[in-house]
Order: C-alpha cells, then structure tokens, then sequence
C-alpha cells in the first residue's frame, strides 16, 4: 500500500484493530531482542540477520543500544561505567534503552517497519520484562534470541577483532582494551540472568545460540517470521571462507544483445573459460565446491575447469517470458507498455509469462542457505541471478540490486568479515560485450500512477475480511469516508 503518513497511521490503527478482533487474519511487528553477554555475537547476529529479512522483503532495523549509549556519554573512561552499583551510570543506561525503544516504537508503527532488532545486552529479567511490556502495550510480538558462549578462545577473537577497534577505545592499546573490556563482561556476569525455558521464560518465544551454532535450544515459535529466524540462524556459520561469483563466459545470445535464451559459449567466452581455470588453480582451494545452473552457457564454462560441480536449477537467467530471446529494441517495438513498466520498477516488474527480481529472489534463497553452510565455493551463474546473490552479501536494497554491475568474465571473491563482507574484483582480462544497462531516466507521475493502481481502499478491504467472520463495519471506518468525500471503493 501506498500514502502519506496519515494514510500510514490510518493503516496500523485499522490493523490493530483487525488484529484485536481477528487475531488470525492480522500480523503485528515482530521485535527481536537480543540476549547475552558482552562479546558474544550478538551485534554480528543482528546485523546479519537484518540483511537476511531485508533482502527477503521484511522491513527490517537494528537499534543498538551502545550506539544510544555513546552519543549521550561522550568520553568512555573504564569499566567503571558498567558496574551495577554506579547509580549514575545505571540510570543513563536505563535512559538510552527507552529512548532506543522509543525509536523501535516510531520505526514499526510510523515508517512501515515490520521487524525492529534490539541489540543490547538485556542480560536481566527486569530489562526482558520491560521490554514485555513494551511489547504488549504497542501489540507487538516479541521474540528472544540469546547467544551464550563459553568457549575463551571464541571471545577472545570477538574482542580482538570487535570490540578494541570500537569507539570506545580509539585512544587506547589493544592490551588495555583487552583487560577493560574482560572486566566490563564480569561487570554484566555478576547480574546475568540466562533465559530459562523450564520456568520463568517458558511461555516466551526465542531461541538459544549456544557455542556459535553448536547447539540450539528454540522455545514457542509463534509465526511464519520467527520460523525463518530459526531457520535461518541454523544455517549461519563462522568459519573462514570465500565465496566465488562469477558469470558464464560470453554467449552467442549475449553478443547478440538477445534476451535470455540458452545458447552456448562464443570463442571468447571458451577462452575465458580457460582463464577461469588457470584462476581457480592458483587459488589453491583443495575444498572447493562449484555450483553452476543447468543453462549451457553456465555448465560449458564449470566443465573447463576438470573438477566436479553442482547443477542448481535455482540458478538458472531469470526467465524474461514472452520476451525470451529478444533483443532490448525488439521488446521496446513489440511491447512497449511493457518496456516502459519495466524501466519504472524492475525489482517488482514481472516478464508476461516470466518472472520479477522479487521471484528471483524467492527462487535463489535456498541458494544463499546452502552458501551460508558452506566454505570455499565457486558459484557460476548468470547476470539477475549475480546481483540478487551479491545484494545479499552486500546489503543492497531492492531498488539498487537490479542496478549492480556484474560484468562478464570477471571474478568476484567475497570474503565474510566481522558485520559485512569485504569484495575483491578480479578481471581474467578476457574481452567481452558489456550487458550492464544503466537506470533510466522514467516519470515519476507515471511511476505514481502505477504504483497506486494496489491502492485499493484500505477499509473497504478489512471490511470484507470482518464481514467473513460475521463481525459488524467499525463504526471509524464510515468516519473516515466522510473526511474523505473523494472516496470511492
């Protein structure tokens, strides 16, 4: 749906009350909560986890607490600030977590938000239960995720690569960082009060990461987004790695500027395809997995490289539909309106017969689990099936991914880092036909027009879900009709 503010506003309230009186047929905000100990992944869970929501569709923001912290406490001295018997500071950490939740309430009722992460440490009962009755003063749901680990080694390197290059210790050694950080964890320890599933905490939704993935404990799931969180959090590892993208060698459709198709490789397409092998040699990667789709193109280019390899039909060109095999100028002469509607919205445009960057999307997601369960893998695919891969790595939205170059007969090597991923360009110097097309310039009322062609009226569709159930019209929606004469249904 699309509006102003108020129209937004409108929408929640009219949602809430569906939800209050039909609770089956409405989905409340989600808050994810975090829980544990300083230096045990819970920043890294919560960013990598918003990227995963936002990339699937599920509007998604981290608040982090200690963000909230460092702007109202400019200079950080010791860990003094953090213990439980300095009133002061116990006082200004209560402040920066209700103003972050203010924030979290602002983000999921005011900006179309769907699911706010609150990343602190919420080590106590009392903080949990606060953040309970946040949660069901403002009907959203609340769900825990609590990362515990024991294993020194393990947050040793959390700290040493995290927490001494943080703000708080810019004008610091790393060996006085390490001890003051130690000592800021036993500051949290001394009150810490772990989720327990078998009686106070049993009735609430969360999961336990316990040992980095070692082991789950996951309790009351209520719904479809906290299925995928736990699925999703079962599949993330973090072991060193690389991951290898790359598309296909040149094809004779791409020298044709022609749309989709599955023709094979083209003389320099067969010669990058020996520099693609020479590349994966010097890598040296006993490990290596290769992962192809099942078009020729993509699988003439992995058998150069005399290793095994994976068909993923996951990874297969979007398919363009009834515009399969045509060139840009024949599209734009046979099916204008079409051209013109692509242009304006690509990531939700769809081919007639075909499929959008949105479908793409759901297509190759069980493509990003297994990659995430992986270590060193060679992914050989196409141009859309690239950019929805690397948007995930990289946290690009669905406007930019449509848009991100992926260039032909070049590697890209991303390497997993503390919260992001760090890309290498490799060029095999191998020429090729640039298939890369700029963002055009489109009208924006035409772009408006087509966008609140969805815009049914609101109350007019939650009225017909009431009515199924027997249920009354809502005396505020008939009100809403008479501040608004234009209405029409």
């Amino acid at each position: 749906f699309c509006g102003n503010s108020h129209e937004t506003s409108d929408l929640r309230r009219n949602i809430y009350f569906l939800e209050d009186l039909c609770p089956h047929l409405a989905n409340p905000p989600t808050v994810i909560v975090m829980v544990g100990l300083p230096a045990r992944g819970k920043t890294y869970i919560s960013r990598k986890l918003t990227r995963y929501l936002n990339w699937i569709g599920i509007p998604t923001k981290v608040f982090n607490v200690g963000e909230y912290r460092r702007e109202a406490v400019k200079h950080y001295s010791s860990y003094d600030f953090f213990k439980s018997d300095n009133e002061d500071a116990v006082k200004i950490r209560q402040q920066c977590a209700l103003a972050a939740l203010r924030d979290v309430k602002n983000y999921l009722t005011e900006e179309e938000g769907q699911v706010a992460v609150f990343d602190a440490t919420n080590t106590t009962r009392e903080r949990r239960d606060m953040i309970l009755e946040f949660g069901a003063e403002n009907g959203f749901k609340i769900f825990f995720i609590e990362s515990v680990c024991d294993d020194p080694n393990v947050i040793a390197c959390n700290i040493l690569e995290v927490k001494v290059s943080c703000p708080d210790y810019q004008d610091c050694n790393k060996t006085d960082a390490m001890e003051d950080f130690k000592k800021r964890i036993e500051c949290y320890r001394m009150n810490y009060q772990p989720l327990d599933p078998d009686q106070y905490d049993k009735n609430f939704s969360f999961i336990k990461v316990i040992d980095v993935g070692r082991r789950f404990l996951v309790n009351r799931i209520q719904d479809h987004i906290q299925s995928r969180i736990v699925y999703y959090l079962m599949n993330i590892h973090v072991q060193p790695r690389s991951i290898y993208l790359c598309r296909h060698g040149e094809s004779q459709h791409n020298l044709q500027g022609r749309l989709g198709g599955d023709s094979g490789l083209s003389t320099r397409g067969r010669k990058f395809t020996e520099a693609l092998a020479k590349f994966v040699e010097e890598q040296n990667l006993n490990d290596l997995k290769v992962w192809t789709s099942q078009m020729r193109r993509s699988i003439q280019t992995a058998e150069a490289l005399n290793v095994p390899y994976e068909q993923w039909k996951a990874l297969n060109e979007i398919d363009a539909g009834l515009c399969e095999e045509m060139t840009y100028e024949e599209v734009r002469e046979r099916f204008p309106e079409e051209f013109a509607l692509r242009d304006q919205d690509k990531y939700y445009y769809r081919y007639p017969s075909g499929e959008s960057y949105q479908d793409l999307v759901q297509r190759v997601e069980p493509v990003i689990m297994e990659l995430e369960r992986q270590e060193n893998v060679l992914v050989i695919c196409h141009q859309a099936v690239m950019r929805c891969l690397l948007a995930y790595f990289l946290d690009k939205s669905a406007d930019e991914m449509p848009y991100l170059k992926c260039p032909l007969h070049t590697v890209l090597k991303l390497t997993p880092v503390a919260y992001g991923c760090k890309v290498e360009s490799i060029s095999l110097n191998v020429d090729a036909v640039n298939t890369h097309r700029d963002r055009p310039e489109v009208s924006t009322n035409i772009y408006t027009t087509h966008k609140h062609f969805f815009t049914v009226s609101v109350s007019d569709l939650l009225f017909c879900l009431l009515s199924l159930g027997g249920e009354e019209r809502p005396e505020h929606f008939d009100q809403e009709k008479q501040r608004d004469p234009s209405h029409q249904p």
